[in-house]
């Protein structure tokens, strides 16, 4: 029987969130590794299995993968505009995070699920696309791009509204997605948003024309997250 536990962290510096993400991650592993001579293991002595929400002050972040010259600004415009530039443990390349976005970090023990990785990242996007599905926002996937798009086949017209990046370490996942609902889209100006050119960014606000209530979102993407992973929520 799968748990998972939602966290909400509400607005911290992502530096801080990184490290409350590594300590649930290493504890995942820990567990992992302590159960390893066990059989016929019972619920409770299996890792408890996190969906943390959390919105960072602005920064930019890099993934392992990523070019630093996909930040077009010096550290000094940075420190101007209160923002931050860190290199990260995750995949992808540059993205930014901000107010008005909803930053998840599932942090998931997938021998508990399933054991691959392809489709662990395609879950995770549609439970996105279904989410903005709710707003009458038609989404979906771009070939060989993560994350979720508008228009992803339209030369031109394409714009990615939900970036993803994940970590993962003995089959425990950390790192995630983050959906642009309220985000102020000109901070993307100043990079190469996850190192593709000519394509645009979205963001829920600017689809509708309407500000989108953040809490209302991270509810649906609650409901859309338990409907896919087939786990159960603990308190």
């Amino acid at each position: 029987m799968r748990q998972v536990k939602v966290l909400d962290w509400g607005r911290i510096p992502y530096a801080e969130a990184w490290k409350k993400q590594e300590a649930l991650f290493e504890g995942i592993i820990r567990k992992k590794l302590e159960n390893r001579e066990k059989k016929n293991l019972r619920p409770e002595e299996l890792p408890l299995n996190y969906l943390v929400f959390v919105e960072h002050p602005p920064v930019y972040t890099l993934g392992k993968s990523g070019k630093p010259e996909h930040l077009l600004v010096s550290d000094q415009f940075l420190k101007e505009k209160g923002a931050e530039f860190i290199h990260t443990t995750r995949g992808g390349d540059i993205t930014f995070h901000g107010p008005g976005q909803v930053v998840g970090y599932p942090i998931l023990d997938l021998d508990q699920f399933f054991t691959d990785i392809h489709r662990y990242l395609r879950t995770l996007e549609e439970m996105i696309i279904r989410t903005l599905l709710e707003y009458d926002i038609k989404s979906g996937r771009s070939e060989k791009e993560t994350g979720v798009w508008l228009d992803a086949a339209m030369p031109g017209r394409a714009r990615k509204i939900c970036a993803m990046g994940i970590r993962c370490s003995r089959w425990v996942t950390m790192h995630g997605f983050a959906l642009n609902v309220n985000t102020d889209l000109t901070w993307f100006d100043y990079i190469v948003p996850c190192g593709i050119k000519g394509k645009a960014v979205a963001s829920m606000h600017k689809e509708l024309g309407s500000m989108v209530d953040i809490e209302d979102v991270k509810s649906k993407l609650m409901k859309h997250f338990f409907e896919l992973f087939e786990g159960y929520q603990t308190v």
